[in-house]
């Protein structure tokens, strides 16, 4: 076989290494925690792997749109497109059951990834072109990767912030219920203080009644008896 088709069949075998490395890392997900540094760490791992994955079947597909070298036969031709194919829906497979948790959560903090079709990307292409494409979709991730942790560290700023000023409310409410204890404690002493001084001032014009009744009677009789004596 030539030696073109020798380097078809090792990129394919490449590309089916990757695949088998994106499930083995898709089914150590449900031992990782849901969420920290090596969840992402992880899952940022596994998405360039499928988009490497995607790209090197982008290009098989395009050499075998334009074969170089001893053409190919009719039916290794239709078998090699196959297994393309096969390995393509996989790899779609793989991405759908990725991303029902972890891009979800990604577009919606940095809004959905908007990118040119992969195959018109990959047309005319060599190998190191295909390489050169790889590095630069790897840098376009990297950018994503930047922006959502510039947006989580502006959530973290904003939630220390909400957390300082409700310790600042709740520090103030504390203050205002030991200053409403104190005056209710003082306003308890003055009631107690005018209830004192009112039974006070009721037991003093007792005694002056008495007195002034007293009093009354004796000159009551001083009348009368002065009365009796010159009548």
């Amino acid at each position: 076989m030539a030696s073109s088709s020798d380097s078809w069949m090792k990129e394919y075998n490449e590309a089916v290494k990757i695949a088998d490395d994106i499930n083995v890392m898709i089914s150590e997900r449900s031992s990782l925690p849901a969420s920290g540094p090596e969840t992402q760490r992880h899952a940022s791992t596994i998405r360039r792997k499928i988009t490497i994955l995607g790209t090197r079947l982008d290009g098989l597909q395009s050499l075998l749109s334009r074969p170089t070298g001893k053409p190919l036969t009719e039916k290794e031709m239709n078998r090699r497109k196959d297994m393309v194919a096969n390995l393509r829906s996989k790899v779609n497979q793989m991405a759908s059951a990725f991303n029902m948790s972890s891009f979800a959560n990604r577009d919606s903090l940095v809004g959905p990834e908007i990118k040119p079709d992969a195959m018109s990307r990959t047309v005319g292409l060599d190998n190191s072109g295909l390489v050169g494409l790889q590095r630069q979709v790897m840098r376009e991730q990297d950018e994503d990767l930047e922006k959502l942790e510039e947006t989580v560290v502006s959530t973290k700023h904003i939630a220390l912030a909400v957390n300082e000023e409700l310790d600042l409310h709740t520090r103030l409410i504390d203050d205002l219920e030991q200053h409403v204890d104190v005056t209710d404690s003082r306003l308890q002493r003055v009631q107690k203080n005018l209830a004192i001084f009112n039974k006070r001032v009721k037991g003093g014009c007792s005694c002056m009644c008495m007195l002034l009744a007293v009093i009354g009677i004796v000159i009551l009789v001083v009348v009368i008896y002065l009365l009796i004596k010159y009548l």
